[in-house]
């Protein structure tokens, strides 16, 4: 049995192709501002697109971008702005964006037949034509900012106030990446789900980080990783009958425990070599500054 005999599957294969380099691309921008949540923040808020889209009879994956993009710059207005109490309405504006999904889906008339459950947690069988070309305009808007202006996002993820310095228009930037994390939700729902779409967003990052030392390689290695958990996790949902969004998470996991464990080894490695090419009688000096120096890094990276 061949899965790409069946059109839903080809549909689904892209689909994740689209959905491995996105999350990632706009997740890294995200885990060096310190925010690897909000992509799961904006999901809740999709919900009410999602909801919307069935009350309205419209795309539910159109609906769902133009509520997030809405959300989204709330978010940012909020982190600006909301000083003391602003977690307080930003979990307000969580929590009230899946309640109005939810509600919103029960005021549509038969609404009980509705498949939420498919843009919770992703579906295969249900990525449409119709989904595919939504999805491929969104993935090409993430993609053409992630990589147009991936210097001038790096340097505001990395310190807004240098950035603001050289005359970046940071809140601008800022704005627009909160509205790329808002579109890659949405480009994401159909096959991982709004629930699990923040974890293909940070988990090949941190997966990444485990190997490389630049910006540039730990963008490419996670793009790497994106792609091929959400082909393998769509691989095997189809052939084991398991929920593809589950499937691809657990295996992006999968490959952060394991590039952790690499990690230890190389670094030691690295280090010796490094030594001995200054030093012979070094060699036993840098590894014991091995687990200073893999402390220090991370308190940087993170």
């Amino acid at each position: 049995m061949n899965l790409l005999d069946y059109d839903f599957m080809r549909r689904a294969l892209l689909a994740a192709v689209l959905v491995g380099i996105t999350a990632p691309a706009i997740g890294i921008h995200l885990v060096q501002r310190r925010q690897p949540l909000m992509g799961d923040g904006i999901g809740h808020v999709a919900m009410t697109g999602v909801g919307l889209g069935f009350l309205l009879h419209s795309s539910p994956v159109w609906m769902a971008t133009a509520v997030s993009v809405l959300g989204a710059v709330l978010m940012e207005l909020i982190r600006w702005y909301g000083k003391a109490r602003g977690d307080i309405a930003l979990a307000m504006l969580f929590y009230g964006g899946m309640a109005g999904g939810v509600m919103l889906v029960n005021l549509t008339p038969n609404g009980s037949n509705a498949n939420l459950g498919s843009y919770l947690f992703g579906s295969l069988t249900t990525v449409s034509p119709a989904d595919i070309t939504a999805i491929s305009i969104l993935a090409g808007f993430v993609i053409l900012v992630t990589l147009g202006l991936r210097r001038q996002l790096f340097a505001v993820a990395h310190d807004e106030e240098f950035a603001r310095v050289t005359g970046l228009p940071v809140r601008a930037l800022n704005l627009l990446t909160a509205v790329t994390a808002a579109v890659t939700v949405t480009v994401s729902m159909r096959v991982v789900g709004l629930i699990l779409v923040s974890a293909l967003m940070v988990v090949p990052v941190a997966a990444a980080q485990q190997l490389t030392r630049s910006f540039r390689a730990t963008f490419v290695l996670a793009t790497v990783i994106g792609v091929a958990v959400a082909l393998g996790g769509t691989t095997a949902s189809f052939y084991q009958d398991v929920p593809p969004g589950a499937t691809i998470v657990l295996l992006a996991i999968g490959v952060f425990v394991l590039l952790t464990a690499l990690a230890a080894p190389l670094a030691r490695r690295r280090a010796r070599a490094a030594a001995a090419a200054v030093s012979p009688e070094a060699a036993p000096l840098a590894e014991r500054a091995i687990p200073a120096a893999r402390s220090t890094a991370d308190g940087v990276g993170a």
